[in-house]
């Protein structure tokens, strides 16, 4: 095959942006093909299509001869593909160990245990990574976490290796290892193919091919050499900035950095003396020392990491360092020196700037916040407008704008009150060269003419070259600071990135030529080229395996899960009761007979009322209720105790707080029964019997509760509460994680199906559910005292198929949701509401109309709630609760269905 990939007429938005605008091309195969440009011109989303993990919008891409849009195809050819995505790691589980983590991917493409041994090691002792194969991934480095990466997505021998900007933001000697390890095995696979999107356009020199882009556009497309041949350049920079439109590049000239005039004396802008920075047991920076002058513009050089952005924190206040000091122009630097602090312009990597405010807003908010006098706010915003060429955009919103114009603008924001000190934390990443070099013209300007200090972090070589004097920093340390000329001139070495690298092999004792040649694996080589099955036991457990080592190393998670439920059902059975009892009343007693006495004493005496002081009018007694002080009041009217003797009827006044209806009818029972028990035995002391109003004589017995405590019936329908509300938003979460993070990228790029993700994701949150259960159980019967007066088994196995269910409205919930919160409110909101209100918690379901009938008719809950009372309570047999049982399977299949419609193979 002539060419690998093919796309036609390829287009493809995100909202009203076009990411890719009309691209046609014929990739060959067995290549190395670079993509080069700045952040934001369509190379991951171009990478992502052809690899399948995105859905094609518009247009058509045939990767190894056919359609990649064509699900039942795409399946068919994943075992052929590996994608690394963009961001250090993020293709990586950082809780699993280095073995774990690729043999998580192994289990993926249903390798064997035998074979997976076998390929797992020949990749850890190629790439040196056998040593830390139970380290992990969260504790590697930047370069480590790489070829970790590398790892995992070569385990399965791929014809076509897609990497993502694999080596952006690791040290100098990471890229160069990677790079090695990438050509061995080329070497090994003479017919794989690699595409490579990259920002180091000193990488992509070496690649097979190029293809540049910008705005979604390819510029060109060719050798290195041929490219620059045909923009009449010496290097990719300089062709890239030839290629863009002369729109892009008017007026753009090679930038002529003047030399900076060393001040003679001590006159320092920063002093760095021992400066450390610890959190924990990790030591983030370790005792970094360096002076800079005035005026100078000073590089600090060095891989994701490595303690740039923690140093430069400590320098601006934001972090007071653990030991050490810093002082900004001789004066130590605390966090209360607002005045000191003043003097500093920081820059942050993501740019500071409020994305839903304008240019001018951003600049006007900013200047307030630097206390700028009002007389001159308007002057100095228009001069930040002219100086950074932000005039035509001053009234368009920071989140719309390029993003060289956003960096010019974060530029503007963190100068506009006239700092001394310039602090940018890695400003350049992302942009394209000509804005870079723009930006650089601006630095210069700042320091050779208004004599700005400038502390600039960058991980960009040919950046570090530009400066007055750089550090180069490796794992919290600083290796040596000179100019980059000295540098150099010191490892006899043609540039700075050389230099670097040999400085890194002296504290790693790590050399490039570490990398062995990665030998031909006893493995069956066509075992990974299995037909992708519709299910595989391999796949699911190897899902469930990986989910369930992340819980189980996530302390806080792992206690939630188990202990979460117990500790909810402690606190809700006791503080969840429906029995009315301890009221407080008072009385008003207008006749202060001894029947009225006697009466008091009766209702005193029972376990439901509580008296209080006596009410002396019902001005009194209106305050008294209003403020909470009393449930109740009697008003007894006088002439109460003479009527009573003559047998005529007596009334009483009743006055009962009606905040909760509940509450205050059940109030209402316990003083009619009260009143009529004291009428009754009243008569009955005086006339020796009871008259009779009615033949009908009633007597009322409790069954299943004889003592008619709430308890009985809570802590039952407490369980069916928690076992809905803990399991679904542990589930939910578990899976929109892993789209936060970006390893869902995982299940898109490899052959794992539906079913096999969402059972493998919730196989180990069944097992907590059921752990969860017996906890509960157990507090019943041990600490409530509610005893189970049903078949255990039969709860049990009605709880098996409730908690399936109940992580299954997890599981659809994340289809949904797209970030951690939503996820947490959705489930909560989708479970608990529904749950108290139309289950049966409170009232019988029978008694509900409308909507709330029908949703407590079709709720899994109903019907576990009354497997829960009946066999805790009733002694319910297996054979009456075949609907119970029924609907609850039925649900699991039911939500099952739902989310496997709903969760997508692909990004859209």
């Amino acid at each position: 095959m002539d060419n690998i990939v093919q796309i036609n007429t390829l287009f493809h938005r995100y909202d009203k942006n076009c990411a890719l605008d009309n691209i046609n091309i014929n990739i060959p195969s067995g290549k190395m093909i670079g993509f080069i440009g700045p952040d934001g011109v369509g190379k991951s989303t171009l990478l992502a299509l052809i690899s399948g993990v995105k859905k094609i919008q518009e247009g058509e891409i045939s990767v190894f001869g056919s359609d990649i849009n064509d699900s039942i195809y795409r399946n068919s050819i994943c075992p052929k593909i590996a994608y690394m995505p963009q961001g250090l790691g993020k293709n990586l589980y950082m809780t699993l160990s280095v073995y774990e983590n690729i043999e998580f991917f192994a289990r993926l493409f249903q390798q064997e245990k035998k074979e997976r041994e076998i390929r797992i090691n020949e990749l850890l002792e190629a790439t040196g990574l056998l040593k830390f194969k139970n380290r992990p991934a969260g504790k590697l480095s930047g370069g480590m976490k790489q070829k970790l990466g590398l790892c995992c997505a070569l385990i399965h021998d791929p014809e076509l290796l897609i990497l993502d900007e694999p080596t952006t933001g690791v040290d100098p000697l990471s890229r160069l290892q990677f790079w090695e390890l990438v050509n061995k095995i080329r070497k090994r696979q003479k017919d794989m193919s690699v595409l490579i999107a990259t920002a180091y356009m000193e990488e992509a020199q070496g690649f097979d091919h190029i293809i540049a882009m910008d705005d979604g556009k390819i510029l060109d497309f060719g050798t290195p050499k041929e490219i620059m041949e045909r923009t009449q350049t010496q290097d990719l920079d300089s062709a890239f900035i030839q290629l863009l439109p002369q729109s892009k590049r008017k007026g753009h000239e090679s930038l002529v950095i003047p030399p900076y005039k060393d001040g003679k004396g001590e006159n320092f802008a920063i002093e760095a003396d021992n400066l450390t920075m610890r959190f924990g047991d990790f030591t983030a920076v370790d005792n970094v020392n360096f002076k800079i002058r005035k005026g100078e513009i000073f590089g600090f050089l060095g891989s994701n990491g490595c303690g740039k952005t923690t140093t430069m924190k400590m320098l601006t206040g934001l972090l007071t360092p653990t030991k050490g000091e810093a002082k900004l122009f001789g004066e130590r630097l605390k966090q209360s020196n607002m005045e000191t602090r003043k003097k500093v312009g920081y820059m942050t990597q993501s740019f500071s700037l409020y994305n839903e405010l304008t240019v001018k807003q951003n600049l006007l908010l900013h200047a307030r916040l630097f206390h700028i006098p009002e007389k001159n706010l308007q002057d100095r915003i228009k001069e930040m407008l002219e100086k950074f060429d932000l005039e035509k955009y001053e009234n368009h919103i920071a989140q719309k704008l390029p993003m060289g114009i956003k960096q010019r603008l974060s530029l503007a924001t963190a100068v506009i009150h006239k700092p001394a000190m310039l602090i940018l934390d890695e400003p350049t990443s992302g942009v394209d060269p000509v804005s870079r070099d723009n930006f650089w013209e601006l630095l210069v300007d700042l320091a050779r003419k208004d004599k700005v200090t400038v502390f600039i972090s960058t991980h960009f070589m040919n950046e570090g070259e530009r400066c007055d004097r750089i550090s180069l920093m490796h794992q919290g340390k600083v290796l040596s600071s000179d100019t980059p000329a000295n540098l150099i001139r010191s490892r006899n070495k043609e540039n700075l990135e050389e230099a670097f690298i040999e400085y890194l092999q002296e504290v790693t004792d790590v050399k490039s030529d570490k990398v062995e040649e990665i030998r031909t694996s006893v493995a069956d080589k066509n075992n990974n080229k299995k037909n992708n099955s519709f299910f595989s036991y391999i796949r699911l457990f190897g899902y469930a395996y990986k989910e369930s080592l992340e819980l189980l190393r996530d302390p806080v998670r792992l206690t939630f899960a188990l202990l979460g439920t117990v500790f909810l059902m402690f606190t809700m059975g006791y503080g969840i009761t429906m029995d009315v009892e301890d009221l407080r009343f008072s009385v008003l007693d207008n006749d202060k007979t001894p029947q009225s006495r006697d009466y008091i004493q009766n209702i005193s005496g029972s376990r439901y009322f509580l008296e209080q002081p006596e009410i002396r009018s019902k001005e009194e007694m209106d305050a008294r209720m209003s403020n909470g002080e009393l449930s109740l009041a009697f008003e007894i009217p006088s002439g109460f105790g003479k009527h009573l003797k003559k047998g005529d009827n007596v009334e009483v006044a009743v006055w009962i707080d009606g905040a909760m209806p509940f509450r205050a009818e059940t109030i209402k029972g316990y003083v009619t029964g009260l009143h009529y028990s004291y009428i009754q035995s009243y008569y009955k002391e005086i006339l020796g019997y009871v008259p009779q109003s009615s033949q009908v004589n009633i007597q009322m017995r409790y069954r299943y509760n004889q003592d008619f405590r709430s308890i009985y019936s809570m802590v039952p329908a407490v369980i069916p509460l928690l076992l809905i509300f803990i399991p679904a938003i542990l589930m939910a979460v578990s899976v929109v994680r892993e789209k936060e993070l970006g390893s869902i990228t995982n299940f898109y790029a490899t052959p794992v199906t539906k079913l096999e993700f969402l059972l493998g994701k919730q196989l180990p949150y069944i097992v907590v559910g059921m752990i969860s259960y017996f906890g509960m159980v157990l507090l019943a019967l041990l600490v409530f005292d509610v005893p189970i007066k049903g078949n255990f088994i039969t709860l049990t196995l009605a709880s098996f198929f409730y908690i399936f269910a109940t992580t299954g409205l997890g599981l659809l919930m994340s289809s949904f949701a797209k970030t951690q919160i939503a996820a947490l409110a959705g489930t909560a909101i989708a479970t608990l509401l529904p749950t108290i209100q139309f289950s049966g918690l409170r009232e019988p379901v029978s008694s509900l109309e409308g909507i709330g009938a029908y949703v407590g008719d079709i709720f899994p809950v109903t019907y576990y709630i009354n497997v829960s009372r009946g066999i805790f309570s009733k002694a319910v047999r297996f054979e009456d609760l075949y609907l119970e049982f029924t609907v609850l399977i039925l649900s699991i299949f039911v939500i099952f269905i739902l989310s496997m419609f709903a969760l997508k193979k692909q990004e859209k």
